[in-house]
């Protein structure tokens, strides 16, 4: 959903704005980096914000086409620096053959002793005001450090410390970003079809796991999105249920969580097997949370609240005696990262716009029996939702 300038911004930092031409001073820049960019200098300005310093791996690379991964929060492969006319990557020596290549619009800095070396300058060339920072992700040692380098360079500087401003651009989706979550999904399907398919008793969590990690790897995908869940009998109870050394046993059920990273976009999907004939607080379970399932479906469209899409799913379990069981939001969106903007939770809600993809994931947990969880991907339409997945790999009971 593209925005534009809009003639209640009069100040200077507006009409510096206005003036920016496409190619940025002649540096050529891909299409949808540039409108991304444009669209985010309209947020910068709203913000009041004069420079901005984007540390999030995830938007680095979308604002800048920039691929390299960070390896640990501590350790980064670079970051932007914004101004309303310029943008610069900063990075060091091991990335500079792919900071040229893959992110031509950008004047490129390279450092040798960290990143405040380069921004000392360049805040004093930028006459950086007001600085935006990503406080929801920079560690403080960071914050410090970038906090030091403007008041060295920029005495007057400020820090503005943002929580998803970037984001807000990344929640709704553009045409080519969910065609590549269709293909990383459907990688993802393919992947559980094959371990589907050679689950047996006595198979163990963590071989499950390994196999599906593997598809994923073999079969193309960069990652996984995050390491597969592989859950059976009382630890599917367990929302979150680290693979282990125990073996299926019959008549329980096997959590199967698992996502892949492809074109660096995420997907995410859950079902649950089960080992031969289920026994009825199986199949009773089972069922309130498909049922539950498809009411949320139902209930998503453009519009919407989120936490009324998870109210529909939570009445209908409460209604069935588990409330307290399903202690969980019913989904998050899905992108760059395999958690982001908007979740469907009971607080903090959002209203849902069109092309936002989100997952839709009810579960009910019983301590010492097991659980079920079922989870599709949707994208948000204006009269309601698509759904993703391809695979149904559901029972009917």
């Amino acid at each position: 959903m593209e925005k534009h300038c809009d003639d209640r911004l009069d100040d200077g930092f507006s009409n510096r704005l206005r003036g920016i031409s496409m190619d940025y001073g002649g540096m050529m820049i891909s299409d949808s980096v540039n409108k991304r960019l444009y669209r985010f200098r309209e947020l910068m300005d709203r913000e009041k914000i004069d420079t901005f310093l984007v540390t999030v791996p995830e938007n680095r690379f979308y604002l800048s086409g920039f691929e390299a991964d960070d390896l640990q929060l501590t350790e980064s492969s670079g970051a932007l620096l914004v101004s309303p006319s310029s943008q610069f990557l900063l990075t060091d020596f091991r990335y500079r053959e792919e900071a040229e290549e893959q992110a031509p619009g950008y004047e490129i800095h390279i450092y040798s002793d960290g990143m405040p070396q380069v921004l000392k300058d360049l805040f004093l060339s930028l006459g950086t005001e007001r600085l935006g920072v990503e406080g929801h992700f920079l560690t403080w040692v960071r914050f410090q450090e970038v906090e030091k380098a403007l008041r060295e360079s920029r005495p007057s500087g400020q820090m503005v410390a943002t929580d998803g401003l970037v984001e807000e651009l990344r929640v709704i989706k553009e045409p080519g970003e969910i065609e590549l979550i269709r293909q990383s999904l459907n990688l993802t399907e393919e992947a559980l079809v094959s371990v589907w398919e050679d689950l047996t008793i006595g198979r163990r969590e963590r071989d499950v796991a390994w196999a599906i990690e593997s598809f994923i790897r073999q079969s193309g995908g960069e990652d996984v999105s995050f390491p597969p869940i592989v859950a059976s009998g009382p630890n599917a109870a367990l929302p979150h249920a680290v693979p282990s050394d125990r073996r299926i046993e019959a008549g329980e059920p096997v959590i199967l969580d698992l996502g892949s990273r492809l074109h660096h976009y995420c997907s995410d999907m859950t079902r649950t097997w089960i080992a031969g004939t289920p026994s009825d607080w199986l199949r009773e379970i089972y069922r309130v949370v498909r049922e539950a399932q498809l009411a949320a479906q139902d209930a998503v469209r453009s519009g919407v609240e989120s936490v009324d899409v998870d109210a529909a799913a939570r009445a209908l379990i409460t209604k069935a005696g588990y409330g307290e069981r399903f202690g969980h939001g019913l989904g998050h969106g899905v992108g760059l990262a395999v958690h982001e903007k908007p979740g469907l939770r009971r607080v903090k809600g959002m209203v849902l716009q069109e092309n936002m993809v989100v997952t839709v994931e009810p579960g009910i947990y019983l301590p010492g029996y097991g659980g079920v969880r079922l989870e599709n991907m949707v994208r948000v339409t204006a009269t309601g939702c698509e759904v993703l997945n391809r695979q149904d790999l559901i029972y009917s009971f």
